[in-house]
């Protein structure tokens, strides 16, 4: 069964203007399918849905928007009212900051539970129901590393990925038997404009840092293979981190992010 068939005709990308989104809507833009593009930054939004459009020739239809506002699933619906939305895919970092939790002003610290909790329990359950009721769709949370252990100085924003990955798996239990794919696909790092922005270093061997448009295609091979996907280069650490003491991940997610700081 082609993409187009299990998940179209339409698909909604949240933080689809660049890196692992832009790739992800392309591909599925070559299968065929129609793309609602939501993302915070409206000028490689735009370039990116041209970009789609030139290559694909499919609809595209985009929502410059901060998913952290109040009315964020207010407007989504807006945008894709009358659209049956058989993909939904959140990339979404959820800023929130880089230091000490409580240095950080309360807006701050908020932005990423905002960004990840609460718009993907939103978002899935606004268009998975649907989804559920066709038999037939697929949800994608391209996540991260972090989610597996309290992150030193990523606080909040850690704790907000190991919800969204939590959430993930008990969709996957309800939704799966429905034909309803779920995955959660925990990235450690990938070549993105915004990793770029940022100034991460990229040479410290625990930090593999992929290609964008491979992560886009590895999480699209495997959306049947839920709940949870990771690839095979950072498959040892995910495992380490599930495994010590919840004291030890916390520890070693420390003295991983000390160690890249000081290069």
């Amino acid at each position: 069964m082609s993409l187009k068939e299990r998940y179209g005709p339409w698909a909604l990308l949240v933080g689809g203007s660049e890196g692992i989104g832009e790739h992800l809507a392309r591909k599925l833009a070559a299968a065929g399918i129609n793309i609602v593009l939501v993302a915070r930054k409206p000028e490689p939004l735009a370039q990116t849905s041209q970009k789609i459009r030139d290559e694909s020739g499919v609809v595209v239809r985009t929502l410059a928007l901060d998913i952290a506002r109040p009315d964020m699933l207010a407007r989504v619906r807006d945008i894709t009212n009358g659209l049956e939305i058989g993909f939904l895919a959140h990339n979404v970092g959820g800023g929130g900051g880089f230091g000490p939790f409580v240095e950080q002003p309360l807006e701050i610290a908020m932005t990423p539970v905002l960004a990840n909790c609460v718009a993907l329990a939103q978002l899935a359950h606004s268009f998975g129901g649907p989804m559920a009721k066709r038999g037939r769709g697929a949800i994608l949370v391209i996540g991260s590393m972090a989610g597996n252990a309290g992150s030193f100085y990523f606080a909040g924003y850690s704790a907000a990925k190991a919800f969204n990955q939590i959430l993930a798996e008990a969709l996957w239990a309800e939704l799966q038997p429905k034909g309803v794919d779920v995955l959660a696909f925990p990235v450690v790092a990938a070549d993105t404009p915004s990793r770029r922005r940022s100034g991460a270093k990229d040479d410290d061997p625990a930090v593999p840092v992929a290609k964008p448009e491979d992560i886009a295609q590895q999480a699209l091979d495997n959306l049947p293979n839920g709940p949870v996907y990771v690839t095979p280069q950072t498959a040892d650490y995910f495992r380490t981190l599930c495994t010590p003491s919840r004291r030890e991940a916390a520890e070693l997610q420390r003295d991983l992010l000390l160690r890249v700081m000081q290069q």
